[in-house]
């Protein structure tokens, strides 16, 4: 009984080394992607910049999950960054000054074809981008501080709702 758990755990502690090896891109791959301005931030948690508000709704849900960083489905919220355009796919918590009529228009979508793009080497390593849409709903301003392994801390501001904070990683884009 007690090999079967080692062989198990050994197997789990494969699993899971594997999965986080795939998680991010190597140097040569980061800086490859954010040279061409072709890449895909996967987000993995959201801040909110209001913690204490965003806790005391968390805290009556079954669960009750708190600390002010909220898990997000990686294979599901995302902005793609190509020379063109920027397409987000975000969820937002935190206040909003004003609430879509339509249920499906929530949390932060958008597709930009007119933005600035400004992006400069960081101080001891990676680098830091940033994002500014002129052609969405609302005005956003994403800024991306990215690592030469490819984590990511993503800030992103709106003229219209609070600032979030995402942390995630970098991808390669998919050719279609």
């Amino acid at each position: 009984m007690m090999n079967q758990f080692k062989i198990l755990y050994a197997f789990a502690a494969v699993v899971f080394i594997s999965f986080n090896a795939n998680a991010q891109t190597d140097k040569a791959t980061t800086a490859k992607i954010v040279a061409a301005k072709s890449y895909t931030f996967v987000a993995r948690t959201a801040t909110p910049l209001n913690v204490q508000d965003i806790n005391s709704v968390l805290g009556k849900m079954p669960g009750a999950m708190q600390g002010g960083s909220i898990n997000l489905n990686e294979s599901y919220y995302e902005v793609r960054v190509t020379p063109d355009s920027v397409v987000a796919f975000l969820p937002y918590y935190g206040r909003s000054f004003s609430a879509p009529i339509n249920q499906n228009e929530g949390g932060v979508k958008f597709n930009s074809k007119e933005f600035t793009y400004t992006s400069k080497k960081g101080k001891k390593r990676g680098w830091d981008i940033l994002v500014q849409t002129k052609d969405a709903k609302e005005y956003y301003r994403l800024a991306f501080n990215i690592g030469d392994e490819g984590y990511v801390t993503l800030s992103l501001n709106s003229n219209n709702k609070q600032s979030i904070t995402y942390q995630g990683y970098l991808k390669e884009n998919e050719t279609k």
